[in-house]
């Protein structure tokens, strides 16, 4: 596929988008819809029932749409609300694509939050997490703004750089291998800005935040997964060369659009998105005969141009010519790009076995599920405790039904590779409360 291809891709998509809006004008004004779920958890990532959350639109805080309460997983139910019609995010637009709205979160014992700017796209589930302080007297609110998308705002364009980095380069620091990090520490700023603070953020959440950022979630699936790849790769080369702990600062990664990439405190995450990266966060891209993961630089290729590097507008035009993710990645970056896998995972107990655990399975990994769950379930007690026998029958497929609708994963009962990352990430943090109290 060549750039004049690729110009006819972005033509057919320009008119496809105004076919749709001119019978959205013949059939008269209708309401948009989206949708929104609040998940309160506290500081130690326990669920916080109860919770009254209210919704307003930003701008109008005062002008309360919908109030609703926290169950006893700590969620909301999921509303439905107005938001631009998906066309916006579909080619670059003056119209903004997602509506923001503003969330007040107060709770008995906590400190009240404010969020301003969770973005709502139509037809797309948006998951807004807020955590929760307890109430100190004299402490001040957290107040949370959430900015532009980087799609739709004016952000500073990625000062280019290699993509492999030299490791004979006196003080670098490279890992032994590549290793998904339980954690990257984020510098919320540029790297010399002093003033900037620093937060611990599980890995996944890291890509789920940066992702959201700065694509659209409606977008179609192989764009989104071989945006997540590039980000991923990009990720884990910071972290494998330990790029910036080798140059003294005590960080992994920044959040300056100028260095690294896009990641917003406390801004909500998108379902469509949160799917992929669990699906792919074990994998990053690299080249035959390098051993670390290739720093994929990437820019719009609308505001700013970017040759031999990917473009996201322009990986979205590909996946709507039905190019894979491989396909898009190596259309931008070449022939000799490869998806790979990480050699460790750290901060879980075990690896995925590299198959679906469901009735009729059984095993040593069965057995740890079945105990993982039962650890899980003093905390969230909805679960029922199993006998730890290694033997998947209706019980463990029931216990993993509840889990999976507790942490809004598909109720299939199956513990394929997603339900059991999301098992062995829970199982940690629960271990990890009972060993402070």
């Amino acid at each position: 596929m060549d750039n004049n291809h690729l110009k006819r891709a972005v033509s057919a998509a320009q008119q496809d988008r105004g076919i749709a809006e001119g019978q959205r004008g013949q059939m008269g004004v209708r309401a948009d819809r989206g949708s929104l779920q609040v998940i309160v958890t506290s500081e130690q990532n326990l669920p916080v029932p109860g919770a009254v959350v209210d919704v307003s639109y930003m701008g109008d805080p005062d002008q309360i749409l919908e109030e609703v309460k926290t169950n006893g997983n700590g969620r909301t139910e999921i509303l439905g609300l107005d938001t631009p019609p998906a066309e916006y995010s579909l080619t670059p637009s003056e119209q903004q694509p997602y509506s923001q709205y503003t969330i007040r979160i107060t709770a008995e014992g906590y400190e009240p939050v404010t969020i301003a700017g969770t973005e709502v796209l139509e037809n797309q589930l948006s998951l807004q997490t807020v955590r929760m302080r307890p109430l100190v007297p004299g402490e001040t609110p957290d107040v949370v703004t959430i900015p532009e998308h980087t799609l739709y705002g004016n952000y500073p364009p990625k000062i280019a750089e290699a993509e492999i980095k030299p490791v004979s380069v006196s003080g670098e620091t490279v890992l032994d291998q590549v290793v998904i990090p339980e954690f990257i520490v984020v510098h919320n700023g540029a790297p010399n800005d002093t003033s900037a603070a620093d937060y611990y953020v599980r890995y996944r959440d890291y890509i789920k935040n940066v992702a959201s950022s700065e694509i659209y979630a409606t977008w179609p699936r192989q764009t989104i997964i071989a945006n997540v790849l590039a980000i991923q790769s990009f990720t884990l080369n910071r972290v494998y060369t330990e790029w910036y702990r080798s140059r003294g600062y005590n960080f992994t990664i920044t959040s300056s659009t100028a260095f690294d990439h896009k990641w917003i405190y406390g801004r909500n995450i998108f379902e469509t998105i949160s799917e992929v990266v669990d699906e792919v966060f074990e994998n990053y891209l690299s080249r035959p005969n390098v051993r670390q993961p290739i720093l994929t630089q990437y820019c719009d290729g609308e505001k700013v141009q970017c040759p031999q590097w990917m473009t996201q507008w322009g990986s979205k035009y590909l996946g709507d010519q039905g190019y894979r993710a491989i396909e898009i990645l190596r259309y931008f970056y070449g022939n000799s790009m490869y998806i790979n896998v990480a050699e460790a995972v750290s901060g879980i107990p075990s690896s995925y076995p590299g198959y679906a655990l469901r009735v009729g399975s059984s095993g040593p990994s069965v057995r740890k599920i079945q105990e993982q769950l039962n650890v899980i379930s003093n905390n969230y007690p909805l679960i029922p405790k199993l006998t730890a026998d290694g033997i998947f029958g209706t019980k463990t497929q029931n216990a993993v039904k509840v889990f999976q609708r507790i942490f809004g994963l598909t109720q299939d009962g199956i513990v394929g590779s997603r339900t059991w990352y999301r098992i062995q990430e829970i199982y940690v943090a629960v271990t990890r409360i009972a060993e402070l109290m």
